[in-house]
C-alpha cells in the first residue's frame, strides 16, 4: 500500500513536549513526573500510561468553588498524543511568570505549574471569557489552543489595547483589564449577525494579549426576554 498518508509518522524526539503537527501534541512520560491534560483530549498513546480524573484542590462541587476546567492526570511511561477539535496548539514555557488564560483554551500543563481561579467582573455575560479564568504561575510548560493562527499583541505603557472579548485567549496577568460593551443598545445581548459588535476587553500596562481569529457566539447564559404569546382566534 502506497500513499502520501504514510509520511505522517510519529515525530521522534526526546523533548517532553513537541508538536506532532500544528494540531496535535506529543507528550513523553518518563514515569517520574505527570502531565495534566484536558479531559478527553487523548487521541492515541503508546507504552504503559494511566489516565485518571483530577480535580484541583479547593475546586469542585464539594468545595463550593467553580470547576472551570476538567482535567485528567496522565502518568506512567510512554507517549501520549493530545488534541481537541483540530485546534492550533502552542507550547509556552513559564519561567516564574503569571499568565491569565480563558480556561477552555488550556490543553495540557505540567503538574508543577500553580494556578488559581480569578473572577472576571462582568464576564458572566460573555460566551468566550466567562465569569472565571485561570491564572497560571510558577515554572513549567503550558499548552494553549486557538482556533486558527493567533495574533499576539504587545501592550505598552501609556496606550490601551482592545480586543473582542469572544476572541481573547490569554493575557499577561500584570495587565489592567476592563470589560466594556461596544454598543449601548440591546443588540449587544443578541447572537452575532447584527450590525454592531458585542463586548470588548481593554488592556493597559506592559505585557501581551493573545487573540484568536475566531469569535464565539455571544452570551448563551444570559436570560433573554421572550415575547408574550399572542392570543389566538376565538
Amino acid at each position: 500500500m502506497q500513499s502520501p498518508l504514510f509520511g505522517h509518522t510519529e515525530n521522534r524526539t526526546d523533548d517532553r513536549y513537541a508538536l506532532q503537527n500544528p494540531q496535535m501534541l506529543r507528550v513523553r512520560l518518563d514515569g517520574r513526573s505527570d502531565v495534566l491534560a484536558r479531559s478527553g483530549a487523548m487521541v492515541a498513546h503508546t507504552g504503559r500510561v494511566a489516565f485518571t480524573g483530577w480535580t484541583p484542590p479547593g475546586q469542585g462541587r464539594r468545595s463550593g468553588n467553580p470547576l472551570v476546567l476538567e482535567l485528567m492526570r496522565c502518568s506512567g511511561e510512554g507517549t501520549v498524543y493530545l488534541a481537541n477539535l483540530a485546534q492550533h496548539l502552542h507550547i509556552l514555557d513559564l519561567q516564574r511568570e503569571k499568565l491569565t488564560v480563558t480556561s477552555p483554551y488550556v490543553l495540557a500543563l505540567d503538574s508543577a505549574v500553580r494556578w488559581q481561579v480569578v473572577n472576571i467582573q462582568g464576564g458572566e455575560h460573555i460566551a468566550g471569557v466567562g465569569a472565571y479564568s485561570l491564572e497560571l504561575s510558577g515554572s513549567g510548560r503550558v499548552v494553549l489552543m486557538t482556533s486558527g493562527q493567533p495574533l499576539v499583541m504587545r501592550v505598552e505603557p501609556g496606550a490601551y489595547c482592545y480586543a473582542d472579548a469572544d476572541a481573547v485567549v490569554a493575557w499577561s496577568s500584570q495587565l489592567d483589564v476592563q470589560l466594556q460593551a461596544q454598543s449601548r443598545n440591546t443588540e449587544v445581548w443578541r447572537r452575532r449577525g447584527t450590525a454592531t459588535e458585542g463586548w470588548e476587553m481593554a488592556f493597559s500596562g506592559s505585557g501581551y494579549v493573545v487573540v484568536q481569529p475566531s469569535e464565539l457566539l455571544p452570551p448563551q447564559r444570559v436570560p433573554l426576554r421572550v415575547p408574550a404569546a399572542r392570543p389566538g382566534p376565538r
